[in-house]
């Protein structure tokens, strides 16, 4: 953003949005140590700019350093002139009072009118706007927090002000979960995620963060672990320290505690201990809230005497730092734990009032998804003490609490942005699609134009022929390269026309051939009742015995013909099928194994005699993949059947020593993931092998295979995921098919 005002939007004119790719996720500490090195006043005020950018003011110590920045940058802009100081002015004294402390509604209004300049200017400041939050938090004032940034995101949406509109969704999803909101605050949450996404990775996982521990909240355990793990492998893998990393590991703590697994929620409690004591600017803080939760651990597994040091020395570091029920960690429940403690010591007067003090501070800090859980523990507090008076006293204003909670819910425990996300999501394909189909119209014309070109220099400029043919020969190849591409377009719409047509056939056909194979069966059983009854009569076999044997053997034909017809069609349906089904995250593995083990129990259900050998491979670890599960499955399991039929085929050619074998075995490698399915079958020769993904090819014998289903797990794979599918074969010795998949 300092490259642009500086430019002159501060000045006049509304600036040119030109920020650098990493501008907001330069590290502070790095960009304050190049400040001195900078070799010119002009740098150096581009420098002070994007380190008020990208200061967090919520942290006490960076409102102190951004003092004397501001200083500095009001003293360079007086002697250059190059930005408009007003804003700056605005906020160096509504900063100044909020360090000041007692004057928090002037200091309020002062920040206030620095934003509003700063929109003016077109200058995006996502962090001062976040900022704000914990001011109105200390001010206690959640209702006008509530209002003005509603009416804020109201105008930067309308003036697509993306890093803007974020910052007020992530405020505002924190202000609909105090209130108990948990459906807005989730699509407040995730809104926010989407737009940081493309400016700041550290606000976009922490917006995940905060979506899954909102989920927890909310009671969805599938959700929360969803977003809190892709949350923490953007944190691993962009290596970010600090807030974020705390306040993952409190939430995957408390989870775990919430699902009852004590062993992995003390893992992660000790986890974060272990970032609190390495972080220099908080580590006090952190390890407050890392000491509250290993000792809420301890005591819900009755290990008091451990406990108890630990909750003392959250309380020392709370009194000393003055801390709040609310910080930028989360909750600090420390009353909370005290009451548990004391409980379980059975020493109920003090348990009393911790439980008191922390309802106290949850009403006055307007945290009602805190409200509703402490008013449950009181009241059972008093009940079990049998006080039914103040557990009727209790009772009451959880009553009243819950029925205002359950007017601002949604009705349903998944957000509704979830939706939404969706069908963004398509809106956007869809559109990456235009583009690049009008990219590579325009390279197309930018070619043929370049060849007309090229043959006019031939004629004019002989001397240069060596260079025009190289170009020529570029361009030869180009044109090949479409005329290919042309071919494949035609192919591809004459297998769509023959699929339209084919599903028409396919469903004209279907119902006369079921009545066919119904009444061929039917027959069959008459006929079967005939014989009978001739025996028993003690006909004797002649001419008529032989008819109808003959006749038995015909209506068998049709009902196994039938069958194959049967067969045929529903593979020329899935052929027909416009593209898969919808996509979501799924374990591959998990996928794998069930399609083995049903390709598996098939057979054991033609050939109960057979013996293979099935064996799995999986790699641990694996992304999940987005795929259509049932498509997949089915190619899967089109794969997995030709595979044991191979080896069955080779078994029963009595070769000696010969051990049937199938193997999967899953691998990621880098940005991608491989399935292998391996057989010690018959194999597939050279010729075979060119045509085995082709519809309706077979090398099974008249009535065994339709020749669809590697054609249907080739357009599967290929065409309605964007992988690949390979074979590799070496005849008498093994067939295996190796399936591509983007991680």
């Amino acid at each position: 953003m300092g490259v642009l005002l500086l430019a002159g939007g501060l000045l006049g004119s509304p600036p040119v949005r030109a920020l650098p790719r990493n501008y907001w996720n330069t590290n502070y500490d790095s960009l304050q140590r190049t400040l001195p090195q900078q070799p010119t006043d002009t740098a150096r005020l581009r420098t002070l700019v994007q380190l008020l950018d990208i200061t967090e003011l919520s942290d006490a110590q960076r409102r102190q350093q951004a003092l004397p920045l501001l200083d500095e940058l009001l003293s360079l802009n007086q002697r250059l002139p190059l930005l408009n100081a007003q804003p700056y002015r605005h906020l160096r004294t509504g900063l100044g009072l909020w360090v000041q402390g007692g004057a928090d509604a002037r200091a309020m209004t002062e920040l206030h009118r620095a934003i509003t300049l700063f929109d003016q200017a077109h200058h995006p400041v996502p962090k001062l706007l976040i900022d704000l939050a914990p001011l109105y938090n200390r001010m206690h004032q959640s209702a006008a927090r509530l209002t003005y940034f509603r009416r804020q995101l109201t105008y930067y949406r309308l003036h697509n002000y993306h890093e803007n509109a974020a910052a007020c969704y992530l405020v505002l999803g924190g202000s609909y979960r105090h209130l108990g909101d948990f459906n807005q605050a989730i699509s407040c949450f995730l809104h926010a995620a989407d737009l940081f996404r493309h400016f700041d990775r550290r606000l976009y996982a922490n917006e995940l963060m905060v979506a899954g521990s909102t989920y927890s909240e909310w009671g969805n355990h599938a959700k929360a672990i969803q977003y809190l793990q892709q949350a923490d492998q953007l944190l691993r893998h962009y290596q970010l320290r600090g807030l974020q990393e705390v306040y993952i590991l409190n939430a995957l703590s408390r989870l775990h505690r919430q699902l009852g697994q004590p062993a992995q929620a003390l893992r992660y409690a000790e986890l974060a201990l272990q970032a609190a004591l390495h972080d220099p600017t908080n580590r006090p803080t952190y390890t407050a809230y890392a000491l509250v939760l290993k000792s809420a651990v301890l005591l819900q597994q009755g290990q008091l005497a451990q406990a108890y040091p630990l909750l003392q020395r959250s309380q020392q570091l709370s009194d000393s730092l003055h801390m709040d029920i609310s910080g930028r960690p989360g909750e600090f429940m420390l009353d909370e734990a005290w009451a548990r403690y004391y409980v379980a010591r059975q020493q109920y007067a003090l348990a009393e009032t911790h439980w008191r003090i922390a309802l106290q501070k949850a009403t006055t800090s307007q945290l009602n998804m805190l409200r509703p859980k402490l008013l449950q523990e009181l009241i059972r507090f008093y009940d079990a003490r049998r006080q039914p008076k103040q557990a009727q006293q209790y009772t009451r204003i959880y009553l009243t609490l819950t029925d205002s909670l359950v007017r601002t819910q949604g009705s349903f425990y998944v957000a509704q942005y979830e939706g939404e996300r969706q069908e963004q999501a398509q809106q956007a394909q869809i559109a990456r699609l235009q583009q690049a189909r009008a990219v590579q119209e325009l390279r197309l014309y930018h070619r043929n134009l370049l060849l007309g070109m090229a043959a006019g220099a031939v004629l004019l400029l002989a001397g240069l022929g060596a260079v025009l043919y190289w170009q020529l020969r570029l361009n030869r190849r180009t044109l090949a390269q479409l005329r290919t591409t042309q071919q494949q377009l035609v192919a591809a719409e004459k297998w769509a026309f023959v699929g339209e047509v084919s599903a028409g056939i396919a469903h004209e056909l279907q119902n006369p051939l079921h009545f066919m194979k119904r009444f061929a069966d039917v027959s069959t059983t008459m006929l079967e009742q005939m014989k009978q009854q001739n025996q028993h009569s003690q006909a004797p076999a002649g001419l008529e015995h032989d008819i109808m044997a003959g006749l038995k053997q015909n209506l068998q034909e049709i009902s196994q013909h039938g069958t194959r017809a049967s067969s045929i069609i529903r593979d020329m349906l899935a052929h027909s099928r416009a593209g898969t089904g919808p996509r979501h995250p799924t374990d591959l593995n998990a996928l794998v194994a069930e399609q083995a083990q049903l390709a598996h129990q098939g057979l054991q259900a033609q050939d109960s005699a057979a013996q293979v050998s099935l064996t799995l491979d999986l790699a641990p670890e694996l992304p999940l993949l987005a795929l259509a599960p049932p498509d997949m499955g089915r190619a899967l399991l089109n794969l997995l059947t030709n595979a044991f039929y191979a080896v069955q085929q080779r078994a029963q050619t009595a070769e000696p020593d010969y051990q049937p074998q199938v193997l999967v075995r899953t691998r990621q490698l880098g940005h991608t993931v491989e399935i292998r399915v391996r057989d010690n079958g018959l194999g597939m020769s050279e010729e075979v092998q060119q045509q085995v993904f082709q519809p309706f090819f077979t090398t099974k014998p008249a009535g065994e295979g339709t020749g669809l289903g590697l054609s249907l797990s080739h357009d599967i794979i290929e065409k309605g995921h964007g992988g690949r599918l390979q074979v590799e074969s070496q005849p008498g010795e093994y067939t295996e098919f190796v399936v591509t998949l983007r991680a």
